[in-house]
């Protein structure tokens, strides 16, 4: 359900495409978010990406694109599984872990489907790891999309729950979105890349966040709008900057305006 009403909100999506700043060891990080630090956790994982893309082309032995693939999908879902599943007093790095994580989950529902077996002798395409495990990447490919489906959607639920939990703090409901959409595409383009600028802005969004009201009078100096519009948008220019603002990789991957905007 708030999958939906989210796309309702952003209306039809248009098509387009954080550094962490603690100091912290991943050890050190993965523990408190095991403590249930959802923000942190996103945040993690999003930093993480280049390294999973690493292990992942090293498992495939070829290059892994993030942005097409399908196999860094399923290795981005391990990564996260293995936060979950970390022990710190086992003696062993995180990454060490993830990486064992990864390589076995690709493994695994690779062997799943079957689908193939009577047309293609799979014995053709089986390759040896580095740990002298027998994979098959014809069989990893098949296993991508229900994999994806099964991981993905969980990822994306709980980054809307921490959206909406942002959204509180400015006295908006997730399920006002809807109706605070604007109707017509060319409108809600405009806001979008309002939203954007202002998230991007340190100083607007120091005045956002601590006052936990909308800057007009300093937005009126730097877009040109009117006041009647901003107001009259503040919840849907609320909700856009803090989703630039904030560590949510898959509603910011949604969230993308044209690209001549």
């Amino acid at each position: 359900m708030l999958l939906i009403v989210f796309k309702k909100f952003l209306g039809k999506r248009q098509a387009t495409p954080g550094s962490s700043s603690s100091p912290s060891q991943p050890e050190e990080l993965v523990l408190l978010i095991q403590q249930g630090d959802l923000r942190l956790r996103n945040q993690f994982i999003a930093d993480y990406q280049p390294y999973v893309a690493k292990v992942t082309s090293r498992f495939c032995k070829r290059y892994i694109d993030p942005t097409r693939d399908d196999e860094f999908s399923i290795a981005l879902a391990a990564f996260n599984e293995a936060i979950h599943q970390f022990s710190a007093p086992m003696g062993r790095s995180f990454l060490g872990f993830a990486e064992t994580v990864m390589r076995r989950r690709l493994i695994d529902h690779l062997r799943k489907e079957q689908r193939f077996r009577g047309q293609i002798p799979y014995s053709s395409f089986e390759q040896e790891d580095e740990d002298n495990n027998v994979i098959n990447p014809i069989e990893v490919h098949q296993a991508i999309e229900h994999y994806e489906k099964q991981k993905g959607i969980e990822e994306r639920q709980n980054e809307i729950i921490d959206f909406s939990r942002s959204l509180a703090e400015f006295d908006i409901a997730f399920s006002e979105l809807a109706a605070a959409s604007p109707k017509h595409d060319d409108s809600r383009q405009m806001l979008f890349t309002i939203g954007r600028s202002l998230a991007r802005d340190s100083d607007l969004m120091q005045v956002l966040l601590t006052k936990k009201q909308l800057p007009i009078k300093e937005l009126l100096e730097r877009v040109k709008v009117s006041r009647k519009t901003l107001e009259r948008n503040r919840k849907f220019l609320i909700a856009i900057a803090i989703i630039h603002n904030g560590s949510y990789p898959y509603l910011r991957d949604y969230l993308q305006v044209r690209e001549e905007d």
